[in-house]
């Protein structure tokens, strides 16, 4: 009883026949590979299938998992709604996620009808289950299932949650599979859903091979500008997937790779799981995880190192810093916008600032723009006490904005862009990752601004000093 095995199986559409209708040849072998997962869950005959998806709701502070006693859905999306999944939801053990998860301060959005009218998304079962799920219904349908789809939180936490998942499973003594369900790389073709980029096969082959080698560690510690230039969905539900195996050595069995459609598809087996106490790595991943950080706060220089003081001195009291140490002429001196951006490694966690300076000097904006941004950016919950010890943070000093008559006077890594029409006005920095030409840097601009191409606008560029 408890955890019997774990799988890595993408999800396009295509490999489903009645979708692809012939274009599913072309990913044969990752077809063929799915059945051989099938199989072998019809002979682990486990009681529970839990399937962690990319493409249910996503929340940027927490994980979704269905509470609906009957989850269902559909491919209607994709152009056959005949194609149904219904399946009956494991609702103890569900619950016993939720407490586990609670008790380790992982927060979990529990999605009934009532929950995703509230938050205005589907409770239905997303492609991402629907399409691993078709190919075991066919050998095996006699499970209940645990919808889970991952958050953006950082990777030891992803980690973390998957130990709480296979907890929760040996406490209720539960015989269940996990199915980690994500495609990899998205840029491997200029045919594929985005434009080709060469950290795509990179990061692919890269995973694969810690994978294949049980390199845990090096999964977690994946280069963040390679896996956002690769433009996967899949590492976060891999990182549950890691941390449900925790403590236990297995067998790792690569049962296809391809990319026939710009996309990586890889299917892998983890299997024949033994206990081994070698391989309890949490405790190490969290050593490693505040070395990391340390390194970073060391090389902060004074604009950063205001910002980050400021932020933690009002997440824990709620008062603002007003008194200022050792700071250079510079920052007291002079006046200027500043953007304080903070991330965390699930990526942007807060960011906010100001095109002009609105404050006496550039040490006050730093002040002002770091409380927002950690605390009143619409698109993130304020940062929680419990986050501080894993944000970075980078300030970003703007010059004058000069305006400017054509696109051509623009460049996406030398120049932010400020585009305004009437009362509108959007705002794009500078050197953003995945921001390569003055198109894309215009579209997300206007974008931003609510602005369309057909409105009367008016372009200002400015440059950006950085500090990190």
């Amino acid at each position: 009883m408890g955890l019997m095995a774990t799988y890595l199986m993408p999800h396009p559409p295509i490999m489903i026949p009645e979708v692809g209708r012939g274009g599913e040849r072309q990913c044969q072998d990752t077809i063929e590979a799915a059945r051989i997962v099938a199989n072998r869950i019809k002979e682990l005959k486990p009681e529970t299938i839990v399937v962690i998806t990319p493409h249910g709701p996503v929340f940027s502070d927490g994980v979704a998992i269905g509470k609906e006693k009957q989850l269902k859905g559909d491919l209607f999306t994709f152009g056959h709604g005949e194609l149904t999944l219904e399946k009956e939801n494991d609702m103890e053990l569900t619950e016993e996620i939720i407490g586990e998860s609670f008790g380790r301060g992982i927060i979990t959005a529990e999605i009934d009808k009532e929950s995703a009218k509230s938050f205005r998304i589907t409770v239905d079962i997303d492609h991402g289950v629907q399409v691993p799920l078709y190919f075991v219904e066919k050998e095996y349908p006699g499970y209940k299932l645990v919808h889970i789809t991952y958050g953006l939180l950082a990777h030891h936490e992803l980690y973390k949650f998957g130990m709480c998942i296979r907890k929760a499973i040996d406490t209720i003594g539960r015989k269940a599979v996990i199915i980690a369900s994500g495609d990899l790389s998205h840029k491997l073709k200029d045919s594929g859903p985005y434009e080709y980029h060469p950290s795509g096969e990179k990061f692919d082959r890269e995973i694969i091979e810690l994978l294949t080698k049980k390199e845990f560690f090096g999964v977690l510690e994946m280069d963040e500008k390679l896996v956002k230039e690769a433009g996967e969905c899949g590492k976060r539900s891999i990182e549950i997937m890691m941390g449900a195996l925790d403590g236990y050595d297995f067998n790792v069995e690569k049962l296809s790779y391809e990319g026939p459609f710009g996309v990586g598809y890889g299917v892998l087996s983890f299997e024949d799981l033994k206990v081994d106490g070698s391989r309890k790595l949490y405790d190490e991943i969290l050593i490693r995880k505040d070395h990391k950080l340390s390194e970073v706060r060391s090389n902060e220089d004074s604009y950063v190192r205001l910002a980050r003081k400021t932020l933690e001195q009002y997440v824990k009291t709620g008062t603002t810093l007003k008194e200022f140490d050792h700071l250079p002429d510079e920052m007291m001196e002079n006046r200027a916008g500043v953007f304080v951006s903070i991330k965390n490694s699930g990526g942007l966690r807060g960011c906010i600032g100001t095109i002009g300076p609105t404050e006496d000097n550039i040490a006050l904006e730093i002040v002002r723009n770091a409380i927002n941004a950690g605390s009143n950016d619409p698109r993130f919950p304020a940062i929680s006490e419990s986050e501080l010890n894993d944000l970075t943070i980078t300030v970003d000093v703007l010059s004058a904005p000069e305006k400017i008559d054509t696109t051509d006077k623009l460049d996406p890594i030398d120049y932010g862009v400020i585009v305004t029409a009437g009362y509108k006005r959007g705002l794009l920095l500078p050197n953003l990752e995945g921001v390569a030409t003055v198109e894309e840097q215009l579209r997300i601009a206007m974008q931003k601004g609510g602005i369309s191409s057909e409105d009367d606008y008016e372009l200002e560029r400015f440059r950006v000093f950085r500090h990190y």
